[in-house]
């Protein structure tokens, strides 16, 4: 069995819009996994995805962002919500795009970081 692991040290170094671009990218795997059939790689990114929402909820929990944390709790129980509520076919597009917002102010933020080095 496949163990995965990832280094929350290195996690809690991540901007927010990184983290959840991270996140977000396990939540479309999830997805698309689900759209296929594929239930294996389905399980896997949906648990991936949720150790990701845990590191990120303990990164801001120590860090004072308690409208971040609300932010991020929201967001994986409307995740959850779609595999285990029946909303799937409703819902999928508008999260996996509520993610993909954050996947691309994350590059515009590098982009910056960058261009001012």
């Amino acid at each position: 069995m496949d163990e995965y692991r990832f280094d929350r040290v290195r996690w809690a170094r991540l901007t927010f819009e990184e983290q959840m671009g991270n996140i977000g990218a396990e939540v479309g795997g999830a997805i698309t996994a689900h759209r296929n059939g594929n239930a294996g790689r389905e399980t896997r990114a949906i648990n991936r995805a949720i150790d990701l929402f845990s590191a990120t909820a303990e990164v801001l929990s120590c860090t004072g962002y308690s409208y971040r944390l609300k932010e991020v709790l929201r967001a994986r129980d409307e995740f959850l919500r779609l595999f285990f509520d029946g909303t799937f076919v409703e819902d999928a597009d508008k999260i996996d795009r509520y993610f993909m917002y954050f996947a691309i102010a994350a590059r515009a933020g590098r982009n910056t970081a960058e261009d001012q080095v």
